[in-house]
């Protein structure tokens, strides 16, 4: 898989594909859900993952310029851990789509219901019905969102967060931000457990890789994609804690909150547009990814071998895209049955997602053997391990899922594993 467009990437091409894989539609509606959490001192929670995202995303930059592989974590995994454990990497990415589509989904139904003043919780539902419904379709077809598409979805949402923050920071006001901890430590890492969804997607350097003309692209474009979403970030948090104040915990559309108050009522609109468009984008392009990866780890013994079936070089992995759609289907029909909410689901996808991050930069410390690139990975893992650890009762889900894993891999042992070749 290596080499598949023989290092066309530059740093430019290559910043613009890091910011698509960091930044993504949870941003519409994570300051809300990390300001119910913290209050004020929620910016305390995005400063340390901020602080954590630097020796994270450069020890993935270090991994991919050393080993270029289009496999991702799940390939270095297995170059420092061994099969098994690159089976609990790519169980806790495939597993967790089901969720995380939900969870994405639903932050586009929510601004769309907002925008046609639909009742909250039918009408958000409902989007994220369609939206789901239009991505599984989509791919079944083999419609992928182009790379040029892609990106204009990616600067749709930069240039969402800049407006927020551009039109609406003249109106923020000091008192706003007292009492600044009225939840204590224990709310900025409840904060900080919610906002590791905008932090996951460093491990894309790693995926990206081999498309690099050399590693100093791929180190200047995380270089550059760091400084990035540090002004983006910091300036959504403090301008929404700033000019909403209590509203900030209430909302569940605080950009366009925000923006309302930036420019005006025609804000609403025009966000809930942009949320469609960058939702769908996302789980179209998570979903084609997770339907080829399923029919790897069936290929490799890690699900049953009837999975990969059908898959191959420009083939669409049917079965593998049927198991996503019934386990997503599953998931939204218990979702809603137990009331489950956004917040819930964030918190699941980013317990998995954060799961991969560690497992990436520890087996970067097995495999990287230069005294400096060894240091930073071992801060790297230590860092991503005391993140994880803000995830709480939510690691059952990638604990689950790696006993799942590892029981999958046992009953394939027994057995002759079908080689089929996945794109």
């Amino acid at each position: 898989m290596t080499g598949q467009i023989g290092g066309r990437l530059g740093a430019a091409q290559g910043t613009a594909l890091l910011v698509g894989a960091v930044l993504g539609p949870g941003m519409l509606v994570l300051p809300h859900l990390a300001a119910a959490a913290a209050g004020p001192a929620s910016v305390l929670a995005w400063v340390a993952l901020l602080l954590l995202s630097v020796p994270v995303a450069l020890t993935f930059a270090a991994l991919g310029a050393r080993y270029p592989d289009g496999g991702g974590v799940a390939s270095f995994a297995a170059l420092a851990f061994g099969r098994r454990a690159s089976a609990v990497v790519g169980w806790w990415f495939y597993g967790v789509i089901p969720v995380g589509a939900l969870a994405g989904a639903l932050v586009g139904g929510e601004y769309v219901a907002a925008a046609l003043g639909l009742d909250s919780r039918t009408g958000t539902w409902a989007v994220a019905a369609a939206l789901l419904l239009l991505a599984f379709a989509a791919n079944a077809a083999g419609l992928r969102t182009s790379g040029r598409l892609q990106l204009g979805m990616v600067l749709a949402l930069v240039a969402v967060l800049a407006g927020a923050v551009l039109t609406a920071a003249p109106h923020a006001e000091a008192a706003n931000f007292t009492p600044f901890a009225p939840y204590g430590l224990p709310g900025v890492a409840d904060a900080a457990g919610v906002l590791l969804f905008a932090f996951v997607g460093w491990e894309a350097a790693s995926h990206l890789s081999a498309e690099f003309a050399d590693g100093r692209g791929l180190t200047r474009a995380t270089v550059a994609t760091l400084g990035l979403i540090t002004v983006l970030y910091l300036g959504v948090a403090l301008t929404t804690i700033g000019v909403l104040g209590p509203r900030a915990a209430e909302s569940p559309v605080p950009l366009a909150a925000l923006l309302e108050i930036g420019i005006g009522s025609a804000a609403r609109p025009v966000v809930g547009g942009v949320a469609v468009l960058l939702t769908f984008g996302a789980i179209n392009t998570y979903v084609a990814g997770a339907s080829r990866l399923g029919a790897a780890l069936a290929r490799d013994g890690a699900l049953p071998a009837w999975f990969a079936r059908g898959g191959g070089p420009g083939r669409t992995p049917y079965r593998s895209l049927g198991l996503l759609a019934a386990a997503t289907a599953v998931t939204t029909g218990l979702a809603l049955v137990w009331t489950v909410d956004l917040d819930t689901l964030m918190r699941a996808t980013s317990a998995c997602l954060a799961a991969v991050t560690a497992a990436g930069v520890a087996a970067a410390v097995r495999v990287l053997r230069r005294g400096r690139l060894r240091v930073m990975a071992v801060v790297a893992t230590g860092l991503a391990l005391a993140a994880l650890a803000c995830c709480g009762a939510y690691l059952m889900v990638p604990a689950v899922l790696a006993l799942a894993a590892l029981v999958a891999t046992r009953v394939s042992a027994r057995r002759p594993v079908a080689r089929v070749t996945i794109p």
